[in-house]
């Protein structure tokens, strides 16, 4: 008969997601699904740290935001919930539609803000009453 360890089987092992353990320097709200985009860019918005956008281009050349990043100096966890310490923070979580829910280590989803329809924009006129 033939014995097999597993202790002596390598176990695989694979890269953690961002911000699932806790240990890195921002907060990680996701917006949408990265799997809805084929290339990522990241922004700075306002002073460097401090709070970052990650845009998504999707597969028609489309930007729109996939997740915010707000670093642990404006913003702490509280009852499962993201409070922040900052005004840039607090402008953020506003623009939200909805309160971003505590996923796991330094991870949260939130829904985005709603999309308006330009007919529905005031600076919205049509190209034959701008004649």
């Amino acid at each position: 008969m033939l014995e097999f360890s597993l202790a002596n089987k390598r176990q695989s092992h694979r890269r953690a997601k961002p911000g699932s353990r806790s240990t890195g320097r921002y907060f990680h709200i996701a917006v949408r699904s990265a799997r809805e985009f084929v290339r990522f860019r990241i922004q700075d918005v306002g002073r460097r740290g401090g709070v970052q956008w990650l845009a998504g281009q999707r597969a028609n050349d489309a930007w729109d935001t996939q997740k915010w990043l707000i670093e642990k100096t404006e913003a702490h966890i509280e009852n499962g919930r993201l409070v922040p310490d900052s005004a840039a923070a607090r402008k953020v979580l506003a623009s939200l539609s909805s309160k971003a829910i505590h996923v796991s280590g330094d991870r949260f989803k939130a829904k985005p803000r709603r999309n308006i329809p330009e007919a529905g924009k005031p600076t919205h006129q049509p190209c034959a009453e701008r004649r």
